[in-house]
């Protein structure tokens, strides 16, 4: 460990200096409080202030992991105009006052505060160390090896009282001054309480791996103002680390080859220092591997979570795919099964259908893979049938009683798409994160399900299996039990998760697993022009006659600058034919720009939900929700079973005189499921009537519309178009330029994602099929 960095904080407060707006004063009450991140709004008693404010006290609002009522504080930041409450001071920064006058000192030290400091001591430690003493004993304990009289334990325990009094304000000084926000600075502080000053002074690079929101370039920066070097191993360790996250988080990769790693780090450690060598970043890399955060296999380097992810699937699958077979069911007793399943949903089924059926019957694990209109959803519904009737089983559920598993599981990414299966089959259906009891990211919560305590039930179908990263899919197959039967249903020509890992293309493309592919487009018979687009962009081709108006489809052709207008009258015309804002949704594949996700929400809100006399709003940042509008969850919230990608309705909104607690109030329904936020929590929400392609996969809308502009050159794939034309269930509407929708189907990107899971099902199958030979 590096010698540590002693910092000066005497000066780094003076309000008599600075030309900011502070407060200093008492703490009269405090207004709120919310434990859960510090946030506070307190009325305080001024005793000096910058500028002067009218009265003599004032209301300061910010982020405090500690404030106490009848103490002296000084607060930093900037004066803001409540539009109800007036005039506050929005505290950036802030410290409890320490006295610096001797008789005060005196009087500090020989309180309650201290055991074992009487006035006499308190007065020989004045004497010998000056009225500023408490901040010179602060920033070196040492200093009390010069007062008499004065042992090691009394020296040691006065420290630890001093600091369990300062530190923590000390500590927030020190984070909020070097850039981080006082909500932040509450984060690192609640995660190592009085040990914070020493992990931030000793070695700011720990707060990369132990405080969410806090990347290499923030405590990069901190680390330059503790002095520390740039060769540090800390420092050298927290760049490696951040560059494999960067690889794999933004891109999807489950690993990295190790002599890119080498490259890209030696660049992130080198921007704005002295060179890093190869060989230094090596060092660092081995260190991570020692320390189990870094998985070094085959000089490609994982993430260690994902290394096991990974590893982890392919042993489960090989446990579901080489497990002891019961002798499959007669082939009479099969076609008879399938007779009744036919008479009884009025349908012949197709041979690449029946094929499907069988197979899934009769195999402990299948994939079915097929694009729009080719009958997936049919083939889920007679598994199930035929999987009943065969077994004996009843799909009543009121046949079976509370502590009896229903047999037959259905789950799906999202809580749109589950619902869709619900509607499809009239079973149950919920997200993969419900059904295996997730609790949150902590490690201590995580997921009920597992190999201790596995799911209960005989066939399990798995729905949108595109959407499921290395991560999930390592979780779920890990609670399944030997005596379940495995369905994965999915298209690997959408987006692949948004998450690391491309498991459903991975699964197919090891030809381990049993397989198959409906390709008989069934809906294209019947009219659905956008499933022949769908099909068109699917194979890489762009569509004859495309501003020729279909019956489902139209393509309207306009500039970037014209696009938002254009998709206000397209929605405007919706409306006026009957259609819900909730009917219609618009998707984009870009956040910023005036064709991005967030402008288009703006316009689309006004049209859809606008402002008038009687409607409750709340402003929060620079975004305003109402009652009636359609939002989109950013988070998941597994206590409320409410999780990403989620959409909702604001339902109602109370003042925050109206509640118990004195705080606005937003109801949000999620398909009746309501949740109650906070203002504080709005941050789990945005506007929903235009989303990202990414957010939208998953659901079906009556009505797309598909702004495809050259300015999202950047993003445009063929994947990414072809999941946006595969959301519209009645009409699309495709506007912009011809020639960036062109592009985007040329691009064309599949399986570029660095996975080792198809390689690894063929290595562990494969060994078992040279076993039995």
């Amino acid at each position: 460990m590096e010698e540590k960095v002693m910092v000066d904080h005497s000066s780094q407060f003076n309000t008599e200096e600075e030309d900011r707006p502070y407060i200093r004063g008492s703490v009269l009450h405090l207004i709120f409080r919310n434990d859960d991140n510090g946030y506070t709004v307190a009325k305080v008693k001024v005793k000096k202030a910058q500028p002067s404010v009218e009265g003599d006290t004032v209301t300061v609002v910010g982020f405090f992991p500690v404030i106490e009522p009848e103490e002296t504080y000084e607060f930093e930041g900037s004066f803001k105009e409540h539009p109800r409450f007036g005039k506050q001071l929005q505290a950036e920064s802030y410290r409890k006052d320490i006295p610096t006058e001797e008789e005060a000192v005196i009087s500090y030290l020989s309180s309650d505060r201290f055991t074992g400091i009487g006035k006499k001591t308190a007065a020989s430690i004045v004497q010998s160390l000056g009225n500023d003493a408490i901040n010179k004993i602060l920033d070196n304990p040492d200093v009390l090896r010069e007062v008499q009289g004065l042992n090691e334990k009394k020296r040691t325990l006065l420290f630890d009282q001093l600091m369990e009094n300062q530190g923590m304000e000390r500590a927030m000084l020190l984070l909020t001054r070097y850039g981080f926000g006082l909500d932040l600075a509450v984060k690192v502080y609640n995660t190592y309480k009085d040990q914070t000053l020493e992990t931030v002074q000793n070695n700011p690079y720990q707060l990369v791996w132990d405080v969410e929101g806090i990347g290499f370039h923030k405590a990069d920066k901190l680390g330059r103002k503790m002095g520390i070097k740039d060769n540090n191993m800390e420092r050298i360790k927290a760049g490696v680390l951040y560059a494999l996250y960067e690889h794999t988080m933004q891109d999807g990769h489950v690993y990295m080859p190790q002599h890119l790693l080498e490259e890209k780090s030696v660049e992130l450690l080198s921007e704005e220092s002295e060179a890093i060598s190869k060989d230094e970043v090596w060092n660092g890399l081995l260190e991570l591997a020692e320390d189990g955060k870094v998985a070094v296999e085959d000089e490609r380097a994982y993430i260690t979570s994902l290394y096991f992810a990974e590893k982890g699937f392919v042993t489960n699958v090989r446990r579901l795919l080489t497990k002891d077979e019961e002798d499959p069911f007669p082939e009479a007793e099969f076609l008879k099964a399938l007779g009744e399943a036919e008479e009884r949903f009025t349908i012949e089924y197709e041979n690449q259908q029946r094929e499907a059926i069988q197979k899934a019957i009769h195999s402990p694990l299948m994939v079915l893979t097929g694009g729009p209109g080719t009958g997936k959803t049919t083939v889920i519904r007679a598994i199930v049938e035929i999987f009943a009737s065969l077994h004996g089983y009843s799909l009543d559920q009121n046949d079976y009683k509370n502590d009896e598993p229903f047999p037959v599981l259905l789950a799906a990414p999202t809580g749109r798409a589950a619902k869709r299966m619900k509607e499809s089959t009239g079973l149950p259906a919920t997200t993969i994160h419900k059904l295996l009891g997730y609790k949150g990211e902590a490690e201590e919560e995580g997921f009920e399900k597992s190999e201790e305590q596995p799911l209960e039930g005989k066939l399990l179908i798995i729905d949108e299996v595109s959407m499921v990263d290395m991560w999930l899919a390592n979780q779920l197959f890990k609670a399944v039990p030997d005596d379940m039967q495995v369905i994965l249903v999915g298209d690997e020509d959408q987006l692949p998760s948004v998450g690391p890992g491309q498991v459903l293309g991975d699964l197919i493309h090891s030809e381990c697993v049993p397989v198959v592919s409906l390709s008989v487009v069934y809906r294209q018979a019947e009219g659905s022009s956008i499933i022949d687009l769908a099909h068109i962009i699917k194979n890489g081709e762009f569509p004859e006659k495309l501003e020729q108006p279909k019956s489902d489809r139209r393509f309207f052709p306009c500039g970037k600058h014209q696009v938002a207008q254009v998709i206000e009258q397209v929605c405007e015309g919706a409306v006026r034919r009957g259609y819900k804002p909730k009917e219609i949704q618009v998707l984009a594949p870009m956040y910023r720009g005036p064709a991005g996700v967030d402008m288009l929400n703006e316009g689309l809100q006004e049209l859809f939900n606008p402002a008038k006399e009687g409607k409750r709003e709340v402003q929060f940042g620079e975004k305003i929700y109402r009652t009636g509008d359609v939002v989109l969850q950013l988070v998941n919230n597994p206590e409320e079973q409410v999780f990403n990608g989620d959409r909702g309705e604001i339902v109602a909104i109370f003042t925050a005189k109206e509640t118990v607690d004195r705080q606005i109030q937003i109801v949000i329904s999620f398909d009746g499921i309501e949740v109650t936020y906070t203002k504080q929590d709005l941050k789990q929400i945005t506007l929903a009537y235009c989303s990202s392609i990414h957010k939208a996969q998953g659901s079906e809308f009556p009505i797309v519309v598909l702004p495809m502009v050259m300015s999202y050159r950047r993003m445009l794939r063929r994947n990414l178009i072809y999941t946006a034309v595969t959301r519209a269930k009645d009409y699309l509407i495709l506007c912009g330029e011809s020639r960036a929708l062109e592009f985007g189907i040329s691009q064309h990107n599949k399986d570029s994602r660095l996975t080792r899971l198809k390689e690894k099902l063929q290595e562990a199958l494969l060994e078992d099929t040279h076993q039995h030979e």
